[in-house]
């Protein structure tokens, strides 16, 4: 049994886990059945920061606006449209992740998606004021060829992330003593 649910709405926001994982294509179909998206990413694509504010932009559909920054990000990933969504959900799946454990963007990286996944996964404010939609559940997968949960794991800790080591995952979300 697994300890993350990518049609739901709760931790761990960003999961790492070998390629080619059953449970995962299990629960990516669950998540299209309930009428969410699945929308996939190149990890080349994201080799570099300009290349990860286009390959989100791009693909999650950001507004025209879009600031080209982390914050502007989080922002973005916090107010996906409904035809991004389903007005369900989304899981952002990126395969061959394995070359991301080296840029120098990839923990900030990590957290951004926390943060974003944090925000759009609540159906309150950052006040703690109810919003005036539903919670929309909001995951991103990264797949690796070589799996090794201590190397991410200590790749990707940081004193505002919760990061887990289970049986054939790495989980990350936002700790709440640092964010709520």
């Amino acid at each position: 049994m697994t300890s993350f649910d990518l049609a739901g709405t709760s931790r761990p926001w960003v999961v790492f886990v070998p390629q080619g994982s059953s449970e995962v294509r299990e629960q990516l179909t669950e998540l299209s059945a309930k009428g969410g998206r699945v929308h996939r990413f190149d990890a080349r694509d994201l080799m570099t920061v300009p290349g990860t504010y286009r390959a989100l932009a791009r693909t999650l559909r950001f507004p025209g606006y879009f600031g080209e920054n982390w914050d502007a990000v989080v922002d973005c990933l916090d107010d996906l449209c409904d035809a991004v969504t389903g007005g369900v959900g989304i899981a952002g799946v990126v395969r061959d992740a394995d070359p991301l454990l080296e840029t120098e963007h990839f923990p900030l990286f990590v957290s951004v998606l926390c943060q974003g996944a944090d925000r759009a996964n609540s159906a309150v404010d950052l006040d703690g004021d109810p919003l005036d939609r539903p919670a929309v559940a909001e995951h991103f997968v990264l797949e690796f060829r070589a799996f090794d949960p201590e190397g991410i794991a200590g790749r990707i800790a940081q004193k505002d992330l919760v990061v887990t080591v289970g049986d054939g995952f790495v989980g990350a979300a936002l700790d709440p003593a640092e964010w709520h």
